[in-house]
């Protein structure tokens, strides 16, 4: 049973026919070392219980039971198990870069960009569509550098209104304008020694690049409200969705500010254009989903691999993750076509 799906709790005598519990013990801190162990027995020594705890139960009760001894182990075990998976997740998520996944050339273009560059002070300008993985890339070019301990601080410049971008990037001193009731550090500053990530540079303002162009060209800014400069020490990476050189002849978009920035560019491509990773990132999705909610692992048919590669996906990885996440969420333990076609492709019309 152990082997065909995950328990919380084991509850184990120490005297058994064919296995005895301390055996069992060994296999499943081997096999299982998530499942809390609690091991039992009426014929039971000191010495007996003492090998049990360090080979890695949880505890160690001698017959006959007491039930009021029984239910509070098991409820600390319980909670015990559940403290250790949260843990394990919250360190996925806070450390753990997500892999770049896929084989195909145009993919393993990007990694190879990623690991010439990543060692290097340069800037890097990532363009892409939306959904292709931008922020990802920048997350590893500042994880494979000298710069990884240090801070990664992102700035979705689409997201800040014109008015609050330069507060932002660069801080303000108290009293700079109303709201402005303590002296605040900017992104510039909260990334020195690190990596600063301008996500959708491309939606800034004409005055707030003349701002960043200044900082890249001097290594200094200005906090608003203040006179003073402030050194920094941050690797800039930018990232667009648009096509920058078209925005220049638009005037949209400063044509030093875009030299200053694309140092380096490193194109990630459409799903569509590496359709052969496809069945490589439904199954990483399959299991970083059923990972993280803590469900047993799901199994896909080829038939639906096959449906999902051939569909258009206009919102890249992002559009398959979801589609993923919600065939996990509405089909059984095994994905069909049938699911596909019911709950992916009915559903994008």
């Amino acid at each position: 049973m152990i082997g065909v799906e995950p328990f919380d709790l084991v509850i184990s005598d120490i005297k058994m026919p064919e296995m005895d519990g301390i055996e069992l013990l060994d296999k499943l801190i081997e096999t299982h070392p998530d499942t809390t162990v609690v091991m039992i027995s009426g014929h039971g020594s000191i010495d007996t219980a003492v090998e049990c705890i360090k080979k890695g139960a949880f505890d160690y009760i001698e017959k006959p039971i007491d039930m009021n001894r029984i239910l509070v182990t098991v409820k600390n075990a319980l909670e015990r198990g559940s403290l250790v998976k949260e843990t394990k997740t919250l360190r996925r998520k806070v450390h753990k870069v997500a892999e770049i996944v896929g084989e195909s050339p145009a993919i393993g273009r990007v990694k190879m960009l990623i690991d010439k560059v990543a060692s290097t002070d340069a800037r890097v300008l990532i363009t892409g569509s939306n959904g292709t993985g931008k922020e990802l890339v920048a997350r590893w070019l500042h994880e494979k550098s000298d710069r990884s301990s240090m801070p990664f601080v992102e700035v979705n410049c689409a997201a800040i209104p014109s008015e609050l971008i330069e507060s932002e990037l660069f801080g303000h001193e108290k009293g700079a304008f109303t709201s402005a009731i303590k002296q605040r550090k900017g992104k510039f500053e909260q990334a020195d020694g690190g990596t600063i990530f301008l996500d959708e540079i491309g939606d800034m303002s004409l005055a707030a690049q003349a701002k960043v162009l200044r900082a890249l060209q001097e290594r200094k800014i200005t906090r608003v409200g203040s006179d003073k400069d402030i050194n920094v020490d941050a690797r800039v990476l930018a990232a667009t969705n648009k096509n920058l050189q078209e925005e220049i002849a638009k005037g949209n978009f400063r044509e030093d500010l875009y030299h200053r920035l694309s140092v380096i560019i490193i194109h990630v491509p459409n799903l569509s254009d590496r359709r052969e990773d496809i069945p490589l990132l439904v199954d990483h999705f399959i299991r970083a989903i059923c990972a993280d909610k803590g469900k047993p692992l799901s199994t896909i048919t080829p038939e639906a691999v096959e449906a999902l590669c051939a569909m258009p996906w206009t919102g890249n990885i992002r559009e398959l993750h979801n589609a993923v996440e919600r065939l996990l969420i509405l089909s059984g333990r095994e994905i069909t076509l049938d699911d596909v076609k019911l709950n992916v492709m009915q559903a994008n019309g």
